[in-house]
């Protein structure tokens, strides 16, 4: 079972954290991993480029000069693809560039990318970030104090309730922070440090519900209650 060592926010060690082996010890599929970033990339492009074909440009509707007799080539519109100011020839036009990558693949590869990151000593863990208020000097300390360098992603649990940590790391141009129901195999891959607090790695490896989707569970009725409500 893979183990990181924990480590307080000025550096110094706390514990030793055993890891899901399920989430860092996958095999690791190069191919799996491409697919899933080039489908999340192709996901964000717009696809609003355009082209104007001959048909789609203005003017043209007369026949330049006759068929034969010119010692010219013979032409039909000015507005053909070989002629400036004429139409695009196989020119790109809007379309939607998404890819179907299932459920399955998504989860594989981001297995894929954890399993890596923590092989090539790239992960780290935090035991907690606490703030008094938002503090981008605090931020680069901690950074500095876990001797991160580099890209470095930042991994919490959920969006917080005041927003102290995120908007401490966010001005910090050499920081992304990320939450775990939407981390990404691209910024796993792309960073050269990934930091995980302890509540991240929990919600991780399902040991707890991430931040946002913690909700308050409706109470069980007693089973003599609900037999009255059927009838």
């Amino acid at each position: 079972m893979p183990k990181v060592q924990v480590v307080d926010a000025s550096g110094k060690k706390v514990t030793q954290r055993e890891l899901a082996p399920e989430v860092f010890e996958a095999k690791v599929s190069v191919p799996l991993m491409h697919q899933v970033v080039v489908a999340g990339m192709a996901a964000i492009r717009r696809g609003s480029h355009a082209t104007k074909t001959r048909g789609d440009v203005s003017g043209g509707g007369r026949k330049p000069w006759r068929q034969k007799g010119t010692g010219r080539a013979r032409q039909g519109s000015i507005r053909a693809p070989q002629w400036t100011g004429g139409g695009v020839a196989h020119g790109p036009h809007p379309r939607d560039h998404s890819m179907r990558v299932n459920k399955k693949m998504k989860r594989g590869a981001l297995r894929s990318a954890l399993t890596d990151a923590l092989t090539s000593g790239k992960v780290s863990v935090v035991d907690d970030l606490r703030f008094d208020e938002p503090k981008t000097r605090r931020a680069a300390e901690v950074i500095e104090a876990l001797e991160l360098e580099g890209a470095v992603l930042l991994v919490l649990p959920g969006p917080s309730t005041d927003g102290i940590v995120e908007r401490s790391f966010r001005n910090l141009a050499s920081v992304r922070v990320a939450y775990v129901p939407a981390l990404g195999v691209y910024e796993v891959l792309a960073a050269d440090r990934v930091l995980f607090t302890q509540g991240a790695l929990d919600a991780l490896e399902g040991r707890t519900q991430p931040a946002q989707d913690q909700a308050e569970a409706p109470a069980e009725v007693p089973a003599e209650d609900a037999e009255e409500a059927e009838a």
